[in-house]
C-alpha cells in the first residue's frame, strides 16, 4: 500500500529468500538452521538494498546483523511498532514462524525486547499500528518520514 501511494515498487527479502532457496523459511529453518538463514537474509538485504530503490521489507529477524544495520543507517526507515495483542491480530502467532513455535506469545515478547532498541537505532520514524487500519499506518509512515510530496 505505501509502495503504490508512492508510485513505487515493492520487494519483500523474505520473499527473495523463499525463491532463492525454493522453500518456506521455517523449512530452510528445519533443514539448514538459524544461521544458515541468517546469512542467506544477510545476501537477500545486500541485494535488495543495492538493486531496489522502492519501498524494502525486511524479515523481523534482519534487524540483528550489524552489517544490515550500516547499510540501512542512511535510509527512511520506518519500524511499525506494536503490542503483542495487536501481533497476534494482525499475523496471527500460530502461523508457521519458526522462532515464535513454542509459547508463542511469550516468545514474542522476548524477541521484540531484543530487537526493538535495534529496530529503533535504524528506524527514523516509529510508527504505532495499534487500532489502525493499513491505509492509516501507509498514511502515518508517509507523515512521518515525510514522503506525503515525494
Amino acid at each position: 500500500m505505501l509502495a503504490a501511494r508512492l508510485g513505487t515498487g515493492f520487494r519483500d527479502t523474505d520473499t527473495d529468500i523463499v525463491e532463492a532457496a525454493g522453500k518456506p523459511i521455517s523449512e530452510i529453518f528445519i533443514d539448514e538452521g538459524e544461521p544458515h538463514f541468517r546469512e542467506l537474509e544477510r545476501q537477500a538485504v545486500r541485494a535488495a538494498v543495492a538493486e531496489h530503490r522502492g519501498v524494502l521489507a525486511l524479515g523481523g529477524g534482519a534487524i540483528l546483523d550489524d552489517g544490515t544495520r550500516a547499510l540501512l543507517a542512511d535510509l527512511p526507515v520506518a519500524f511499525l511498532e506494536m503490542g503483542v495483542a495487536e501481533a497476534v491480530k494482525r499475523t496471527g502467532l500460530d502461523a508457521p514462524r519458526p522462532l515464535l513455535a513454542v509459547n508463542p506469545r511469550q516468545r514474542w515478547r522476548e524477541l521484540m525486547e531484543e530487537r526493538r532498541p535495534l529496530y529503533t537505532e535504524v528506524a527514523r520514524a516509529v510508527v504505532s499500528t495499534e487500532g489502525r487500519t493499513p491505509e492509516d499506518v501507509a498514511d502515518a509512515v508517509l507523515d512521518a518520514l515525510e514522503l506525503k510530496d515525494a
